[in-house]
């Protein structure tokens, strides 16, 4: 098979994810990627074609691929990904921990997802609608003993708080790395969330505007989309990874449905570096649609 050219990453991007599947083992009721309409592509690459996706990629030193879903452990090939993603390349993992602790000791080198960073390569989500705080818990110390990069995040839900809280304590007693990520969505018809653009995700009006991403987002067959509002409804993608052509542009593209954004586009949030303040997407000349 002929050889991809390469791709290369913008150098001001924060951020490259392959959302390996959107299917996921869990259930949450306020899952971000639900907040619009479900208009996901469920068709799946094999391990193979992601590779091929994957490992045309150039990206900085200080730039990961982030794999995620959905729970990506999830994909028939996860661990064929994970061992074949070329060297050069740093990977993340965001994962709920559902699977095999064991199984992943054996199938995949504590070194392979380390890097120098002020945060674990393996973020762990914990949701306790879905999940028992001690298992997790347990399951991650077993992998931070044997040498892997790897801590708990939990998403500070109104009807949450206080659980998720105790569950930090819990952790950091345990001497896991517990954070804490603001939760972005609606409860109890309320928009939470700290945003950069006024009433972008608040679904009452479209507008067309000029916006320019720092993300790759790539779904779970090879699409890739300037935001995850395109992503998560279905869009027209902008091109595929697995496309001899493809090759991502740094620069402003017209969107129709300004005020439709998924919050993980315009929250203000810390970026790879951890300093707070970035922002996903830039927004410019708005206008009437």
């Amino acid at each position: 098979m002929k050889e991809l050219k390469p791709i290369v990453i913008p150098d001001d991007y924060n951020y490259a994810a392959v959302f390996l599947t959107l299917a996921c083992n869990l259930r949450c009721s306020y899952c971000i990627n639900h907040f619009g309409k479900d208009g996901t592509s469920k068709k799946h690459l094999s391990g193979a074609d992601i590779l091929r996706g994957i490992n045309r990629l150039v990206l900085r030193e200080d730039l990961p691929i982030t794999l995620q879903g959905g729970e990506p452990s999830m994909h028939k090939d996860f661990y064929y990904i994970l061992n074949n993603i070329k060297p050069e390349l740093k990977i993340d993992l965001l994962t709920n921990l559902q699977f095999d602790a064991d199984e992943f000791m054996r199938k995949v080198d504590k070194d392979r997802i380390r890097r120098n960073a002020p945060y674990a390569s393996i973020r762990v989500s914990y949701h306790p609608e879905q999940m028992q705080l001690e298992p997790l818990a347990q399951k991650a110390l077993k992998l931070q003993n044997a040498g892997y990069s790897i801590g708990i995040w939990g998403v500070m839900h109104p009807s949450q708080e206080d659980i998720i809280l105790k569950a930090q304590k819990y952790c950091q007693d345990l001497g896991i790395d517990f954070r804490l990520k603001e939760f972005l969505g609606e409860h109890n018809g309320k928009l939470y969330g700290t945003f950069r653009y006024d009433g972008a995700c608040e679904k009452k009006f479209r507008k067309t505007v000029l916006c320019k991403t720092t993300e790759m987002i790539v779904g779970s067959d090879g699409s890739v989309y300037r935001c995850h509002s395109d992503l998560y409804e279905g869009r027209t993608p902008v091109g595929n990874f697995i496309d001899p052509a493809c090759d991502i542009q740094d620069v402003f593209r017209v969107c129709g449905v300004f005020g439709h954004c998924n919050p993980c586009d315009i929250k203000v949030k810390t970026n790879r570096l951890q300093e707070f303040g970035h922002t996903s997407v830039e927004i410019k000349e708005v206008s009437a649609a």
